[in-house]
């Protein structure tokens, strides 16, 4: 957990080939909410320094103060790359291709995510794993629903502090962990899917 007369900090540990102009405009709205907050982006692409200033560039471009952002690129070994999730109050997620290891990295960590539901399977994925993970209300269904959330979970250190305290124990509860039952639906899909392939089609019509 974070100190606590640390700024809030935001936080994306996904590809920065997501970040653009739609996850911008929620991020951006996220720290207007929230104000003195910070942006921590981690990613592997930013090793690259030439990707690294088109990163910075495409936020200012959204109105996002450089000076309140932080990047970095790898970390040496995994256990540093999890750490830094120490330094995190709340992930954001990225719109309309959401993350999927970074969230559920981040909820293992006791990091809330906060997601914008969209119309599409890229764009649902971070309410379905926040949904199966039982965090719903982390999952906004507007772009001003997104920054409330964010902001009202930044705004309750105590909140942030009970999750991470009780996270691993919920989500091992959760049915987001529980791969008999995922491994049982499959294959039940499966077994309805062959039974489909194989049922006789009905002839066409005569006319």
């Amino acid at each position: 957990m974070p100190p606590p007369d640390a700024a809030v900090t935001f936080g994306s540990f996904n590809l920065t080939s997501k970040v653009g102009g739609e996850t911008i405009r929620l991020w951006r709205a996220a720290l207007d909410a929230t104000p003195g907050s910070r942006l921590l982006v981690k990613s592997k692409s930013i090793a690259d320094d030439a990707t690294r200033r088109s990163v910075l560039a495409r936020l200012a471009a959204g109105g996002i103060d450089p000076t309140r952002v932080e990047t970095l690129a790898y970390t040496a070994t995994q256990a540093e790359h999890f750490a830094l999730y120490g330094r995190v109050h709340v992930a954001l997620d990225t719109t309309p291709y959401n993350e999927t290891t970074t969230t559920c990295e981040a909820l293992w960590m006791g990091v809330p995510v906060v997601t914008l539901e969209g119309d599409r399977h890229a764009a649902r994925v971070g309410a379905s794993l926040l949904g199966a993970a039982g965090c719903g209300g982390w999952i906004a269904r507007t772009p001003d629903e997104f920054a409330a959330i964010a902001a009202s979970l930044a705004r309750d250190r105590a909140r942030l502090a009970e999750f991470r305290a009780q996270a691993r124990t919920r989500l091992r509860a959760s049915p987001l962990l529980d791969t008999a039952a995922y491994g049982a639906r499959f294959h039940a899909a499966l077994r309805q899917a062959w039974r489909d392939s194989c049922a006789p089609q009905a002839s066409p019509a005569s006319p």
